[in-house]
C-alpha cells in the first residue's frame, strides 16, 4: 500500500482511469447493441451481466500479468511477420467483430427488424451472453496491455479498472435507450465497430493505428449527429411527436409491468 503516499501513483491511477473509460467506449457500444436484441425486461440484466464479465476478465488478466507479457512473444512467422499469441486473438476478435458489425447492419437496412421481429426469433439469452464474453475477452487484452504499461503497481491497476467500469455501469443504460431510440445512431454506432474490428485487424498484423485518430473520427461522427438530431426535433411535425411520446408510454409501461 506504499503507494498510496505516492503522488505520481495517484496520477497514474487518475490518468489510467480516464483511458480505461475511454478504451471502454466500444465495450459499451457491443454490449448495448447485443443486448437491444432482447426482450426489455432482460437487456439491463445483460448489460450488467457483461460488464461485470468485463471487469473479472480484466482483474484476472491483472492478475497474470506474467502470463500477459508471455503473449507477445511471437510463435511463428507469417509473410514475414512474428505472429503472437496477442496477436492471435487481436486479429480473431477484429473479424468477429467486422462479421458481427456488417451482419447487424445488413439486418437493420434491409432487414425488417423491429422489437416484434427481434421477439419473434427468440433470441437466447445465453447466446448474447456468450458473444459478449468472447469480446471481453479481445477488450480486457487491449485495456490490460495498456495498464500494465502505464502503472508500476498492480493496486492502481486493479482500482483504475473497478472505478472505469463502475462508471461504465452507471452510464450503459441511458447510452443503450438513447441509440435504441435514433435508428442513425445505431448505425453509427455499428459503424464504429467495424472501424473498430479494423484497427485491432491491423493491430494483429504490426500495423499499428493511433486510437486518437479512431477516437476523433468517432467523436466528430458523434457530434455531427447530435447537431442533426436537434435539427430534426426542431422541425418534428405534431404527428411524430406524438408518435414518440406513444413509444416511449408504452416503454415506460412494459418495465413497470415487468
Amino acid at each position: 500500500m506504499e503507494w498510496i503516499t505516492n503522488p505520481s501513483a495517484w496520477i497514474a491511477l487518475l490518468t489510467l482511469t480516464t483511458l480505461e473509460i475511454v478504451l471502454g467506449i466500444d465495450n459499451i457500444i457491443f454490449i448495448s447493441i447485443l443486448s437491444s436484441k432482447l426482450p426489455d425486461h432482460q437487456q439491463g440484466k445483460a448489460r450488467q451481466i457483461g460488464l461485470i464479465a468485463a471487469l473479472g476478465t480484466r482483474i484476472l488478466l491483472l492478475l497474470s500479468i506474467s502470463w500477459v507479457v508471455q503473449l507477445t512473444t511471437p510463435l511463428f512467422t507469417a509473410f514475414d511477420i512474428g505472429i503472437s499469441g496477442r496477436d492471435l486473438i487481436l486479429l480473431s476478435g477484429g473479424l468477429f467483430l467486422l462479421w458481427k458489425a456488417t451482419h447487424e447492419i445488413h439486418d437493420n437496412l434491409e432487414g425488417h427488424v423491429s422489437k416484434e421481429s427481434a421477439d419473434a426469433k427468440d433470441v437466447s439469452f445465453g447466446s448474447i451472453i456468450a458473444q459478449i464474453a468472447v469480446l471481453d475477452i479481445v477488450f480486457s487484452l487491449d485495456s490490460v496491455i495498456t495498464a500494465v504499461g502505464m502503472a508500476d503497481d498492480l493496486a492502481v491497476m486493479i482500482i483504475a479498472v473497478v472505478i472505469a467500469v463502475g462508471i461504465m455501469l452507471f452510464a450503459a443504460t441511458p447510452l443503450s435507450e438513447f441509440v435504441n431510440e435514433h435508428p442513425t445512431l445505431k448505425i453509427l454506432a455499428l459503424s464504429f465497430l467495424l472501424l473498430i474490428g479494423l484497427s485491432l485487424v491491423m493491430e494483429g498484423l504490426h500495423q499499428h493505428i493511433s486510437k486518437g485518430y479512431i477516437y476523433f473520427a468517432m467523436g466528430f461522427s458523434v457530434f455531427v449527429e447530435i447537431l442533426n438530431l436537434r435539427v430534426k426535433a426542431k422541425t418534428a411535425n405534431p404527428v411524430q411527436l406524438r408518435t414518440r411520446y406513444v413509444k416511449q408510454e408504452k416503454k415506460e409501461n412494459s418495465k413497470a409491468t415487468s
